[in-house]
């Protein structure tokens, strides 16, 4: 049965017609970079900003590496990450996967679709990170 609050618009990625090599490295790809070549076009001032804030995080991580920020710091600079890159994925890449992580199936985006998908992709990014400056002693909770 179909849900009627939930689109079912099907959408192709860029990247759909690629072999199974092309299409893992898109797939990363896919979940690294927010932005398009489409999304800059369409919305320049806010890719810009989300460039500029891109390169704030990776130095707040760098930062958090060498032992100069507390994970509070880190916490709320990935938040306020999380929040953009919302905003950056539906103007740039508006379209979430449908049915397993495996599949090929796409479809429209609406705005809980990407909060939850940037949501957990950034936890899980971030819990990685986390254990990582911990595990090397960098990062003190």
């Amino acid at each position: 049965m179909v849900n009627p609050t939930m689109p079912t618009d099907p959408v192709e990625p860029p990247y759909a017609g690629h072999g199974a090599l092309g299409l893992i490295a898109a797939e990363v790809w896919d979940h690294l970079w927010p932005w398009s070549r489409t999304g800059f076009a369409r919305q320049r001032t806010l890719q810009a900003a989300g460039l500029a804030l891109a390169a704030g995080a990776t130095v707040m991580w760098v930062l958090a590496a060498l032992g100069r920020l507390d994970a509070g710091a880190v916490i709320g600079w990935w938040f306020g990450w999380s929040v953009f890159e919302v905003i950056v994925r539906l103007g740039s890449k508006p379209y979430v996967k449908e049915g397993p992580w495996w599949g090929r199936r796409y479809r429209k985006a609406t705005l809980m679709d990407m909060v939850c998908y940037v949501g957990f992709k950034n936890l899980l990014i971030g819990a990685t990170l986390f254990i990582a400056l911990k595990s090397t002693g960098a990062l003190v909770l």
